[in-house]
C-alpha cells in the first residue's frame, strides 16, 4: 500500500508493473470473515442477454471510489486469470480533496457458467485487506442479481486497529455504491 496526496492516475500503469511481482497475501480461508451482498436488477432481459465487457473490464466502483488500471487492458486482451489489478482509492471518497491509496489484487478464477458470469481476485502483498473478493452476476429462476461475496480480514496493523471505526463503514459504503453502480449499468441495457 503507498498513500499519495496527487492523484496517481497517470502512473497507475507504473504502479501495475511494480504489483504483478509482488505475491499474493497468505491467508487461511477457514479464519476470514465471509460477508454476502447482493442487489437485484430489474430488467426483462435474461443473464445471456446483457452485455457484460464493462464487468469484465472491471467497471464496478464509481470514480470517486475507486480508479484501477488491469493488466489485460494494457496488454489488450481480456482478463485471465493471474492477471493483475491496480487499485487507487479516494480516502474519503473525492477525487481532489482525499488521500489516494494504491494497492493491488490479482485474478485467481473466472467464473463462466450458464447462470453465473464473473471473476473473483485475491489481495496482493501490502493491501488493506487480506482475502478474496468474488464478484458475480447470476440467474436464478426469472431473477437477476449481482453479488459481491468477500472473505476477508484485516491487512496490516493499522486496519486492525482502525478497521471497526474507518475501514469496514468505509468498506461498507463502497460495496453499497458497487452493487448500484453496477445495477445502473445492467439496467440501462
Amino acid at each position: 500500500m503507498k498513500v499519495y496526496l496527487i492523484n496517481q492516475h497517470n502512473r497507475l500503469h507504473k504502479h501495475l508493473e511494480n504489483f504483478k511481482s509482488k505475491s499474493v497475501m497468505k491467508y487461511d480461508k477457514s479464519k476470514l470473515v465471509e460477508k454476502i451482498t447482493e442487489i437485484r436488477i430489474e430488467t426483462k432481459k435474461s443473464l445471456n442477454e446483457l452485455n457484460l465487457d464493462f464487468f469484465f473490464h472491471y467497471n464496478i466502483f464509481p470514480s470517486n471510489i475507486l480508479i484501477y488500471e488491469t493488466q489485460w487492458n494494457l496488454e489488450n486482451r481480456t482478463m485471465n486469470i493471474g492477471d493483475t489489478i491496480v487499485q487507487q482509492a479516494f480516502l474519503p471518497p473525492i477525487k481532489r480533496l482525499s488521500q489516494k491509496v494504491i494497492f493491488a489484487v490479482r485474478i485467481n478464477q473466472i467464473i463462466n457458467e450458464e447462470d453465473k458470469k464473473g471473476f473473483s481476485y485475491e489481495t496482493i502483498e501490502g493491501h488493506v485487506e487480506k482475502g478474496i473478493s468474488i464478484f458475480t452476476i447470476e440467474q436464478v429462476g426469472d431473477e437477476l442479481k449481482f453479488k459481491i461475496q468477500t472473505f476477508s480480514e484485516p491487512g496490516n496493523f493499522l486496519t486492525k486497529l482502525f478497521g471497526p471505526i474507518i475501514t469496514v463503514p468505509y468498506q461498507r459504503y463502497c460495496t453499497k455504491k458497487a452493487l448500484a453502480f453496477v445495477r445502473d449499468q445492467l439496467e440501462k441495457q
